[in-house]
């Protein structure tokens, strides 16, 4: 048996959250022997080097922007296998390129082509963790791109798909609803909603799921959850 998990920067925010994630997937790897972990960058990581890049120029060049930006998600997955590793728990962490994510398009909104499974299926046979920078890939001139927002959920949703199991996004909601909870009390948690419904809710302003991952989901036939961090089962599937 085999997952996905996606974690979101709030889910990163601190080392000890980062801490309370690698006990939760030690305790998993009890229950399921290759599992697949998708980080974003911590907290507003993104935010503050996209402010440093600004610092030289309102409109710095966009390749050097990715470069600099794919930094964020290096340190999560690194900080994450660190953490496994020192509770016992084998893990080993990659970047977008190391796993062989091809893009292709504008750099900093970048969609996925390929990825290298051969290398995927070798490494998890090694029983490890395996640990993947979101949000990031390698196109054809062998320069670092990102898929823009929402993209660490697209990087989930593709890994689940080429590697045909199931993607759980965990995030700091608890599911998807009718309409935004903190501004609407008569809001509703969805349980079940199909790519379609979930894709038009994306592409309508629900910021819970980019509606890049929802097409890649539907395309791969990938049932993906969508619930709160280390765990929690009463979230939302979006399946056929």
């Amino acid at each position: 048996m085999r997952v996905v998990l996606k974690y979101g920067g709030s889910s990163v925010a601190t080392l000890e959250k980062i801490e309370k994630i690698a006990n939760y997937i030690k305790t998993l790897k009890e229950k399921i022997d290759e599992i697949v972990v998708v980080v974003s960058a911590m907290g507003k990581t993104t935010d503050e080097l996209l402010k440093k890049a600004q610092y030289f120029s309102q409109v710095p060049n966009k390749r050097e922007v990715d470069m600099l930006i794919s930094t964020g998600e290096q340190q999560s997955v690194a900080l994450l296998s660190l953490a496994l590793n020192s509770i016992g728990c084998d893990a080993i962490s990659y970047t977008g390129y190391q796993i062989g994510l091809k893009t292709k398009g504008e750099y900093g909104d970048s969609e996925i082509v390929d990825i290298d499974t051969e290398f995927l299926e070798k490494t998890l046979k090694d029983k490890k963790v395996l640990i993947v920078a979101g949000f990031q890939g390698v196109n054809e001139y062998g320069d670092i791109t990102t898929l823009g927002r929402g993209g660490s959920d697209t990087t989930a949703v593709a890994l689940a798909g080429f590697l045909k199991c199931e993607c759980k996004i965990y995030t700091d909601v608890d599911g998807v609803y009718t309409d935004d909870p903190k501004k609407n009390s008569r809001a509703k948690k969805i349980s079940n909603i199909s790519y379609d419904e979930m894709e038009n809710m994306s592409r309508n302003g629900a910021k819970v799921m980019e509606t890049r991952a929802v097409m890649i989901g539907k395309k791969y036939g990938v049932s993906i959850f969508v619930g709160e961090s280390l765990g929690n089962q009463n979230g939302t599937y979006i399946k056929d």
